[in-house]
């Protein structure tokens, strides 16, 4: 999937899964597009977040391999835009999601892959092949705490991946089992969900991570801004300097006018030469000078050197002079 072909946001009917993952399918079907929440990702967002998830997944799979002591991958496939309702949605009853903070930012993040993925990573990390069929059930103390070490090297991977983007310090705050009691976000905020290929073993699942967007997007804003060179800087002032001077010679049209009048149509089509159309302007109320159809300012007829002028007066109510 291309990187820049964003989400609108998340699917109506969400994708069936299996437990070890199967869930690249919703990325395969069409989406519609919910008016009311407006896609916030730019393509600018995701190219700054595509470098970042990159580093991320690099680095995971060396830290997955030598702490699980077996073949180990980890793949950016894909980043969308969600809000967290049906971005939860998307999961099976059980699955494992580890809520972290992300200080000095607000809000919190999730990383989630399948329950049994978890289960088979603590086996790796006890030195057992990590095959054949894992419970699907809460961790115990001992399996929490194990697991627990993993996920500290893994946040760890993530501040330094994003430390281009903005200083993150991010702490795991609690591990839910179910998905609907994860409460990393309020149902409505819009979430990035940036999604990995998992190779674990012979396992293959996805797991996700799952950002809150306005926490990071004074962030992303900056990032995406273009740094200039000072030679760069000087030429975009000269420019800007040189049409702010140019724009004061562009000639314009400007009208002065009457004020306007409404007429029954019947009576403009019987119009003839010699007919008197009564405007009910009086003599001593300026009138409009105009240019596009909006009013800038108010004259009086005059004349100058033989020829039909324009006297430029106060506006009506005020005392400001103007000038000629």
């Amino acid at each position: 999937m291309s990187l820049s072909d964003i989400a609108a946001d998340a699917p109506s009917v969400p994708a069936p899964r299996s437990p070890e993952g199967q869930g690249r399918s919703r990325r395969r079907v069409p989406r519609t597009y919910d008016f009311r929440r407006p896609t916030k990702l730019s393509r600018e967002h995701v190219r700054i977040l595509q470098i970042a998830q990159e580093n991320f997944a690099r680095q995971a799979t060396t830290t997955l391999t030598s702490m699980l002591r077996t073949g180990a991958r980890m793949e950016l496939v894909g980043i969308e835009q969600f809000s967290y309702d049906d971005y939860i949605a998307t999961l099976p009853p059980s699955y494992f999601l580890a809520v972290f903070t992300l200080e000095p930012l607000p809000g919190k993040g999730l990383l989630a892959y399948p329950l049994e993925t978890a289960m088979a990573i603590v086996d790796h990390m006890l030195g057992g092949s990590g095959e054949g069929e894992q419970p699907v059930r809460p961790m115990t103390g001992m399996e929490s705490a194990i697991t627990g070490h993993l996920l500290d090297r893994l946040l760890g991977e993530l501040a330094e991946a994003f430390a281009h983007i903005t200083p993150l310090q991010p702490v795991i705050d609690g591990v839910e089992y179910n998905p609907q009691l994860a409460q990393a976000a309020s149902g409505s905020e819009t979430v990035m969900v940036g999604t990995y290929s998992l190779r674990i073993g012979e396992r293959e699942p996805e797991a996700t991570l799952v950002l809150p967007f306005a926490a990071f997007a004074p962030a992303l804003t900056n990032a995406a801004s273009p740094q200039l060179s000072e030679s760069a800087r000087h030429k975009r002032q000269r420019a800007f300097e040189a049409l702010t001077e140019r724009l004061n010679d562009v000639p314009v049209d400007v009208s002065v006018r009457f004020n306007p009048i409404v007429v029954p149509s019947g009576d403009l089509l019987s119009l003839a030469e010699g007919d008197v159309l009564l405007l009910r302007h009086s003599q001593d109320t300026p009138l409009e000078v105009t240019t596009n159809d909006v009013v800038f300012a108010q004259a009086l007829p005059s004349n100058h050197r033989r020829r039909l002028a324009a006297e430029i007066v106060p506006e009506t109510g005020t005392g400001e002079q103007d000038h000629r």
